[in-house]
């Protein structure tokens, strides 16, 4: 029972500290909320189709600023990340802030992971039905293949 005390004494010496997470965690889930929102509304219905117009533009862009975009994006992405998993720690928004994190950044198999992640039923349920009442058409996904048994 004395690592009660001891967290009790570590959190009244790092109040500060505590104050800024959950500052951060408070502003996450605000940002989130208005942000996701908004981003769902404004992709494009054939985003996650591999010849898609918006992929296609992004691929022609100028190399300098696509290279400081990335730079910048992976950058946010790995704060967040990190921000994500000290808030699994203490009070937070902990996983909606490393799955933001992820999703900025990249790596391989980012985008399985994405279409894995918007075919699950109540998160493609919520993600259509926002689009529906901003009166967009609902997101085109790839056709899922069988894996080969050869």
């Amino acid at each position: 029972m004395e690592w009660i005390t001891d967290i009790w004494n570590w959190t009244g010496e790092n109040e500060t500290l505590l104050a800024w997470v959950g500052s951060l965690s408070l502003l996450t889930l605000i940002v989130s909320a208005i942000v996701v929102p908004i981003i769902i509304r404004r992709m494009p219905h054939d985003y996650f189709l591999e010849d898609s117009a918006s992929a296609e533009a992004i691929r022609e862009g100028h190399p300098v600023l696509r290279v400081l975009f990335l730079i910048l994006k992976n950058f946010f992405g790995g704060i967040l990340l990190l921000g994500g998993i000290l808030m699994l720690l203490t009070p937070g928004q902990g996983v909606l802030t490393i799955l933001i994190g992820l999703l900025l950044m990249n790596f391989p198999g980012k985008r399985r992971f994405e279409i894995w992640l918007i075919r699950l039923g109540p998160l493609n349920r919520a993600v259509n039905w926002i689009r529906e009442k901003a009166g967009k058409r609902p997101l085109e996904l790839p056709v899922p293949t069988e894996p080969s048994t050869s």
